[in-house]
């Protein structure tokens, strides 16, 4: 397991674990980080990650993308 920060562009990875508080959780969650799915990063910049989940692009924090776990 690792987190999502360290997957390079264009890997295709399961989310295996969300941590965080339960806040935290529920906002990723409500964007379809959910555990089991799949989840490709396209690109990183300015400190944001850009990632392809469930046939959406979402960008979130650096931070954020910290606490999913591929």
């Amino acid at each position: 397991m690792m987190p999502l920060t360290l997957a390079a562009a264009g890997e295709e990875r399961y989310i295996k674990h969300i941590g965080g508080r339960t806040e935290t959780r529920q906002f990723l969650e409500s964007m379809g980080f959910v555990t089991g799915t799949m989840v490709r990063v396209l690109s990183e910049m300015s400190g944001n990650v850009i990632v392809q989940v469930k046939d959406t692009r979402v960008a979130i924090s650096k931070e954020m993308a910290c606490k999913i776990m591929v």
